[in-house]
């Protein structure tokens, strides 16, 4: 495949939080030099609606109307990028950026998901605590949930279950204690203790060979910077112990990338704010620069 640029579109959403302080990721990140290290174009930022601190009624999710509505705002704009050549680098905000990410490659094919995340955002409504669609947006673009946000526009499931891999979360404790609904058993699940019996490596590869088979037209990677170990990225709103390390998350990104079948990425729930002396978001970036370097095919 031809090598394509990178393309970093700024989608600074704190929407699907009850918390602030998610959609300075973007800023800071391109502070701290990413830009320059993936030799990206800039393609824009994305405006951002208020929020409302209240729950919407009908479906118990806060500012479910406004991710409804900003969703294919997002995806028109990740659809710019991919029509002039780029490869979208989408650099958020929380993880329901993932619906507009989704639609995007939804409009344009059967695609897969590398969904790399220290929880496995599966909860429903009436079990997340706080009506928190961060906790909620791998149930959706899988089809799962309210039909206002797992049917967008009519495409639902954006991603088949059966076309996506969860990597590396570790949030069981918190699922059991709030109910959460359980992952589809079509859905590939490599939780923290599996990669760490199996060996993160091998893991990543039968992953990406899953995701790289024939009749998906490619992959799209979610993101999550509360995958690496609490200890070295503290600086997000939900924290966990344990986690990867910067060279087992490199790894899999590398394997990914290496695939040629990667169709873009969105970086998710760094939160500058809880990231004074910036170093949490430094290594982000290295781990980003080191992974994807400075051209993807």
């Amino acid at each position: 495949m031809t090598a394509r640029r990178h393309a970093i579109l700024e989608a600074p959403s704190s929407l699907g939080l009850t918390t602030d302080g998610v959609e300075d990721l973007p800023a800071r990140l391109l502070a701290l030099g990413l830009a320059e290290r993936l030799d990206a174009r800039h393609a824009g930022r994305m405006a951002v609606p208020a929020k409302d601190p209240a729950p919407d009624p009908d479906t118990g999710v806060l500012n479910a109307r406004t991710i409804a509505a900003w969703s294919p705002e997002l995806a028109a704009a990740i659809e710019a990028v991919l029509d002039a050549g780029g490869w979208p680098v989408v650099l958020g905000g929380d993880c329901t950026i993932l619906m507009g990410s989704m639609l995007a490659f939804r409009r344009r094919g059967r695609h897969g998901l590398l969904f790399i995340d220290g929880n496995a955002d599966f909860f429903q409504p009436e079990a997340e605590p706080n009506g928190e669609g961060a906790s909620m947006d791998l149930a959706w673009v899988t089809g799962h949930g309210p039909e206002l946000l797992s049917n967008l526009q009519g495409q639902g499931p954006l991603v088949r279950a059966e076309d996506v891999v969860a990597f590396a979360y570790r949030d069981h404790k918190d699922q059991e204690e709030y109910g959460s609904q359980p992952l589809p058993p079509e859905l590939r699940a490599y939780d923290l203790p599996r990669l760490r019996h199996m060996g993160v490596e091998r893991a990543a590869r039968e992953a990406v060979d899953h995701l790289s088979r024939a009749g998906l037209d490619g992959f799209f990677i979610h993101l999550d910077a509360d995958c690496l170990d609490d200890a070295i990225m503290p600086a997000v709103d939900f924290r966990l112990p344990g986690g990867l390390s910067p060279e087992e998350l490199q790894t899999v990104l590398r394997i990914a990338l290496e695939s040629g079948r990667a169709v873009g990425i969105e970086v998710t729930i760094y939160n500058p704010r809880l990231d004074k002396d910036g170093s949490a978001g430094q290594l982000l970036v290295d781990i980003l620069a080191a992974a994807l370097g400075k051209g993807t095919a």
